[in-house]
């Protein structure tokens, strides 16, 4: 494990090294704030000991830069003059402890131990929720980032999203992004797939029922829209949601209100709906089959996923990042793509948008040799 100590004191620093490395740390030494932060910004530390009176750069501007940088590293306040107010300031602009000098060696160790189990839980938090929350929005083509454009716009509102695109566009992205951008970002995230859940039970999956509410209501249920108070709810194709549960949602959206199956009592809730569809919905409506008081809704903010042929211009970043991302998953060994092959896939006509492009390079994955070739995608693609 990695320690850093910044300290203008050379006696101090070099103590600091020696203690810790005899217990098995590998430990870098910085004699001032400048250097400290150069060198945060070249190598990962687990743990860093800053000393907070130093001439040019002070402690607390070390940890006001290493904030910042969006540095995991637990930073360990030192000082010779400190108090109770100095201690409290610290926790506040991030410290993870404050130690005053002389130094305690017990307390040290301590420190270092209950340090090393918060970084590693703020790691493997941040691994949790890429695996939660999926793939990134990978692109950089104009469509896609008008895409992005609008999510950082909209994100910290409360505003309502209809977020509309043909199948595999990565719609589901958009409303990760979202939540994961918005002020509810540490509330609950609930994603309800409108299409694969049979028009009978919608109700009772999005409202909740009471026990013997209907035959197989053998208890309570609390349904996703009070699952998903004080957070977000993804309605997933909406556009195949019977007239039934719109009206049902509508109440909810209006009067943030709603009654579960076999209940007339009243639940408050406070949710953030975001919406996604592959259907016309404006259609829809002329057909009779959705609401139009529901549709606008919804469409507060109206965000239009691009096919993958409206941006072919993204196929080679997101190849290299399927790729990366599929042999990470499964052990496989990474393998390059060559320039032709390259541009067989850009060429190709993408009807399936990204979901076939992820499938089409696992396939190249499996069948292909020790690099990506032309051959390899006239045979298994095209």
């Amino acid at each position: 494990m990695k320690i850093l100590v910044i300290d203008d004191e050379r006696s101090i620093r070099n103590s600091l090294k020696e203690i810790l490395a005899d217990e098995g740390y590998d430990v870098d030494v910085a004699e001032n704030g400048v250097q400290g932060c150069e060198m945060v910004e070249k190598e990962k530390y687990r743990v860093i000991f800053c000393d907070i009176k130093m001439p040019e750069m002070d402690g607390m501007e070390v940890l006001d830069k290493l904030t910042e940088m969006g540095i995991d590293s637990a930073v360990i306040m030192i000082s010779g003059h400190g108090d109770i107010d100095t201690a409290v300031e610290c926790i506040k602009r991030g410290a993870f402890d404050f130690i005053q000098k002389p130094l305690d060696l017990n307390r040290i160790f301590i420190t270092i131990k209950n340090a090393t189990e918060k970084v590693s839980l703020v790691r493997e938090t941040k691994i949790l929720k890429k695996k939660v929350y999926g793939q990134q929005m990978v692109g950089e083509s104009v469509p896609i980032a008008h895409v992005k454009e609008m999510i950082d716009k909209v994100a910290p509102t409360d505003a309502r999203v209809l977020i509309i695109g043909s199948n595999g566009t990565g719609k589901e992205l958009v409303a990760r992004s979202l939540h994961q951008k918005s002020s509810r970002s540490s509330m609950p995230y609930v994603e309800v797939n409108c299409a694969a859940i049979p028009s009978e039970l919608i109700e009772s999956e999005l409202f909740g029922h009471e026990k013997g509410a209907f035959t197989s209501a053998i208890k309570q249920h609390k349904g996703k829209f009070e699952q998903a108070d004080k957070g977000t709810l993804f309605l997933d194709e909406i556009g195949d949601m019977s007239l039934a549960a719109q009206a049902k949602v509508l109440r909810v959206l209006q009067e943030r209100k709603l009654s579960r199956v076999g209940s007339d009592k009243d639940i408050t809730v406070d949710v953030r709906v975001l919406a996604a569809t592959n259907k016309n919905l404006k259609e829809e409506i002329l057909k009779g089959n959705f609401r139009e008081d529901l549709y606008h809704r919804l469409s507060v903010i109206v965000i239009n996923m691009p096919s993958l042929d409206d941006r072919k211009g993204d196929i080679p970043l997101l190849v290299e990042y399927f790729i990366g991302q599929i042999c990470n998953e499964t052990g496989m060994a990474q393998r390059p793509v060559d320039a032709d092959a390259m541009q067989l896939l850009v060429d190709k006509n993408w009807t399936g948008n990204i979901r076939e492009l992820r499938n089409v390079v696992e396939r190249l994955l499996i069948l292909s040799g020790d690099r990506i070739t032309a051959s390899d995608v006239r045979s298994y693609v095209l």
